[in-house]
């Protein structure tokens, strides 16, 4: 199943990442590849590069990365659409026929409802947040603050693609099922 994966246009992102200097400023020799690979992941995603150069299932709404304030490890945050809780499925009392809508779908994608769509029925969305560690270990290191504009793009575009396959390894298996139980439904 594909959770995570990388836009083939990569030219948009390296094109990006080479006029994003200031965006990677503060990581710059830092012993740690944290705040680097944090930069480089805000790059490669919505709203920063729209559409991203990191793409994902339909069932991400969001993915960020970020350092995380307790220790400097690296933490993921990621929002996934969800069926509603069994406890509020065993019984409909509770519906009492408003018309309630859950997760509206546009071509296949999970959508926000939209104001139109607010004014008129109300809706229940369930989203599951996944906050996890990720490993550093195979994160390139920071570029050195002399470092050219090309290296720090290189070393972006590295960052971006052991993070990918993190997330995949994290949130694939939870998508996995997600997907089986509304397919059981």
């Amino acid at each position: 199943m594909k959770t995570f994966w990388l836009d083939r246009d990569r030219e948009r992102y390296h094109e990006l990442a080479l006029a994003s200097r200031p965006a990677f400023a503060d990581s710059l020799g830092d012993i740690a590849p944290v705040a680097f690979a944090a930069a480089a992941w805000t790059l490669a995603t919505p709203p920063a590069l729209d559409p991203g150069y990191v793409r994902w299932h339909r069932r991400v709404l969001t993915a960020e990365c970020a350092r995380n304030p307790f220790d400097g490890g690296l933490t993921a945050a990621v929002e996934l659409v969800s069926a509603l809780p069994a406890e509020l499925t065993a019984s409909r009392a509770w519906w009492r026929d408003r018309g309630w809508r859950g997760w509206p779908e546009l071509f296949g994608q999970f959508v926000r409802p939209t104001d139109r769509d607010l004014s008129r029925n109300p809706h229940l969305r369930a989203t599951l947040l996944v906050e996890a560690p990720l490993p550093l270990d195979d994160l390139p290191a920071a570029p050195d603050l002399d470092a050219t504009d090309d290296d720090i793009a290189a070393s972006a575009e590295r960052a971006v693609t052991v993070l990918v396959r993190d997330l995949t390894d994290l949130v694939g298996p939870l998508l996995q099922q997600l997907d089986t139980s509304r397919a059981a439904t």
